[in-house]
């Protein structure tokens, strides 16, 4: 086929979705597997493409107020509404904080996150530049906070997933509290046997609370049902920062934010992790919170990362995972190998919205103990350039943005 051929067959192929919204269903079943990057070039611009947002900063107000309000009525979902494996997300969606679809923007997730839970801006878009950029559309600017869905607009080129957050392995992972592994078939439902043994352990270690000593109880017993049961289960970074976090977010987002105690009712986690709802009359938490108590969990039980090797009881630490003492490792694997893996050789608009989320992503780690990688930099064929005659190398400060091999 000529070149000339090949982009009139492109031209078709683009005509009929240029310039349209993202939620177009007539893509779900297209790829752009396969092309040239020259072809790659000329049809990614045509595409439904939306510019990275800038992410939204901190709250002018963050005190403690009721978020179950009139403007955020709790809905039941409607046909294609989308929910996923984490019940803070799916609770923002059924109030209408986020788009009630279950499709959402990185921005609309971060402003949610803090509008709904008072969730701290930095921790906010940390995790949801996290997400996105594994599980979401960089060409589109969408996430499904649950499965794939053609909502998020045409897929890039494969190995890019595009799966939604109920993506395995990618950010989602084993051990969850309330859902189970991915093994198993669903890792995104409401299981109802790992709900009995979180009320179990909350009666018999929190006198019916759910609390940091509950959490850290529970977290090694989440680990050890997995090692027993699950002959692929996996328990490294991202995961196993990811896993303690969700811990203690129950903690820090689900308790009544004129409540103080750190005790949270079970009626009051079930209303989050199973209907998706706020319970009546709840304020968000009196203060932006993170990952705080993260530390006293992690300590309950040490376990290094690591994982099953195929069989069950295998379990096997992983030196090469990021821990909590190696935060910037969990950064650098994390965009150099996961991201990577998913984007080998991104081009045109897909590289530059990849970097300029990785950007943002950065942002969170702001550390010059720690700088900064650009996967997706500039190809140059040397670092010498002549002037007038003679060879003048470039330093690596000049080309921040640019991959290189000396000459």
């Amino acid at each position: 086929m000529s070149r000339l051929t090949r982009l009139v067959a492109l031209a078709l192929f683009v005509a009929p979705f240029a310039g349209a919204l993202p939620e177009f269903s007539s893509l779900a079943h297209r790829s752009l597997a396969g092309l040239s990057t020259e072809e790659l070039n000329w049809i990614l611009p045509r595409l439904a493409v939306a510019p990275p947002e800038n992410p939204p900063g901190p709250l002018n107000d963050t005190s403690a107020k009721l978020v179950n309000d009139a403007a955020h009525p709790w809905r039941p979902l409607a046909p294609n509404d989308i929910r996923g494996p984490c019940p803070g997300l799916n609770t923002l969606a059924s109030h209408g904080y986020l788009p009630r679809s279950g499709i959402a923007t990185p921005a609309q997730i971060i402003t949610a996150a803090m509008e709904g839970f008072n969730m701290e801006n930095s921790l906010a878009r940390f995790v949801t530049y996290a997400a996105f950029l594994v599980d979401g559309n960089p060409v589109t600017n969408l996430l499904s906070i649950g499965g794939k869905s053609s909502s998020t607009g045409q897929d890039p080129p494969k190995p890019a997933i595009v799966g939604g957050l109920d993506t395995h392995a990618v950010f989602e992972g084993d051990a969850s509290m309330t859902r189970a592994d991915a093994f198993f078939g669903d890792n995104h439902s409401f299981n109802q046997t790992l709900w009995d043994e979180f009320a179990a352990l909350s009666n018999q270690f929190g006198a019916g609370k759910y609390n940091l000593t509950v959490a850290g109880e529970l977290r090694i017993r989440r680990i050890q049902d997995s090692i027993a049961t699950n002959p692929t289960f996996s328990f490294v970074a991202p995961r196993y920062f990811t896993a303690y976090a969700e811990s203690v977010f129950p903690i820090n987002f689900f308790i009544d934010g004129r409540q103080t105690d750190k005790q949270l009712d079970l009626d009051d986690a079930l209303s989050f992790f199973r209907d998706m709802k706020f319970p009546d009359g709840f304020f968000r938490a009196g203060q932006p919170s993170g990952a705080e108590g993260l530390e006293v969990v992690a300590a309950a039980h040490p376990v290094p990362p690591g994982a099953n090797t195929g069989t069950l009881n295998s379990y096997t630490p992983d030196p090469t995972s990021a821990d909590f003492s190696h935060f910037c490792l969990l950064y650098v694997n994390f965009v150099n190998q996961t991201i990577k893996s998913l984007y080998p050789n991104p081009t045109g608009v897909l590289r530059d919205a990849l970097n300029r989320n990785l950007d943002f992503l950065y942002e969170f780690v702001d550390d010059p103990s720690c700088p900064q990688v650009f996967p997706f930099a500039e190809q140059i064929a040397s670092l010498n350039i002549f002037i007038n005659g003679s060879a003048v190398n470039i330093a690596e400060a000049d080309v921040k943005h640019m991959d290189y091999k000396e000459a």
